[in-house]
C-alpha cells in the first residue's frame, strides 16, 4: 500500500505532487528545488548555497519518514549550467559517506521558481 509523506519542515509542494511516496520499503522523493521552507522563497546564494538547501529539504522528507542518507540508493541531479558542477559535488558529495548512491547529473534549460539545481532521490530499507 503507498503512503503519502508531507512535512513541514521541507518546502510545500508548488505543483500537484506529493514530497514523496513510500511503497514496499521504498521512499521516492519528488525533486527538490532550493526553496527555504518557512518563506517558499528561494534561497540566497551561489550554487553552493543552493545545493545546500535542496539537500537539507531533501533529508527533511527522508527523516521524516523514517530514512536517512545511508538509504539512499539513488539521485537524479539537474543543474541550469555545468559549469556549476565541481562546486554542486562538493557540497553534494558532504552528505553522503562512503558508500555513495548512483546518480545522473544532467543539464537542463530551465528549473522552477529559476532555480539552478533540483534533486530528487529514492532510497531503500
Amino acid at each position: 500500500m503507498k503512503k503519502i509523506i508531507h512535512t513541514e519542515t521541507a518546502p510545500a509542494a508548488i505543483g500537484p505532487y506529493s514530497q514523496a511516496i513510500e511503497i514496499n520499503g521504498l521512499l521516492f522523493v519528488s525533486g527538490q528545488i532550493p526553496l527555504v521552507p518557512a518563506t517558499g522563497e528561494l534561497v540566497a546564494g551561489d550554487i553552493k548555497a543552493q545545493t545546500k538547501q535542496v539537500i537539507e529539504n531533501l533529508k527533511s522528507i527522508v527523516t521524516s519518514a523514517n530514512y536517512n542518507f545511508e538509504t539512499v540508493v539513488k539521485c537524479t541531479c539537474f543543474l541550469t549550467d555545468m559549469k556549476d558542477f565541481a562546486a554542486f559535488n562538493e557540497v553534494y558529495s558532504s552528505y553522503f559517506g562512503s558508500i555513495v548512491p548512483a546518480r545522473e547529473c544532467v543539464q537542463v534549460a530551465g528549473l522552477p521558481k529559476d532555480a539552478n539545481v533540483e534533486i530528487s532521490l529514492i532510497c531503500s530499507q
